[in-house]
């Protein structure tokens, strides 16, 4: 869904409301777009919080949605497959080019997961898709680890290109 209107209205719900109830409809939604290429699936991951902001907010959004997503999908859950070793800032407010550099370097495979991520497909979950690049430094993470390939799944897309559509899925290996 585009992330704007009532869209955006139920993002912050869960995302900022502590609106967990929310989470199951949405991954059933998140579901059945991405239909095509659960088969092809090994991992549902989401994508990391620091251990901070993870405190501060007490639950990971998106991992709400990939757990909900995986259990109805009978898929491999990992929501530690990734990990945030260094704490960046808000992304709120920056550009392409300095959201991708405040992500340089923060995100890892997690040591005891490299070897689950050899040779693996892999379905990275977030909330919301802004630039791309929380989930560009995801996917090159999973790469470094080995994985086969890497498709994003997200619940919501901010101010979509109109030219493009919007995919529920998409790989994103270059």
């Amino acid at each position: 869904m585009e992330y704007e209107g009532a869209g955006r209205a139920m993002v912050l719900a869960l995302k900022r409301y502590d609106r967990l109830d929310l989470a199951p409809a949405m991954a059933a939604w998140m579901q059945r777009a991405t239909a095509p290429i659960l088969p092809n699936t090994d991992i549902i991951a989401p994508v990391p919080l620091h251990p901070s902001r993870l405190f501060r907010r007490k639950f990971n959004q998106s991992a709400e949605l990939a757990r909900h997503l995986a259990g109805a999908s009978s898929l491999n859950y990992q929501p530690d497959l990734l990990t945030r070793v260094r704490r960046t800032e808000s992304q709120q407010g920056k550009d392409r080019i300095e959201r991708k550099e405040n992500l340089r370097a923060a995100i890892v495979a997690t040591p005891r997961h490299r070897e689950s991520l050899e040779g693996s497909r892999v379905l990275l979950v977030d909330d919301v898709l802004t630039t791309g690049a929380t989930l560009s430094a995801c996917t090159e993470a999973c790469y470094a680890a080995g994985a086969a390939n890497v498709n994003i799944l997200v619940l919501a897309r901010v101010e979509p290109d109109r030219n493009i559509p919007i995919f529920a899925a998409t790989n994103v290996k270059e």
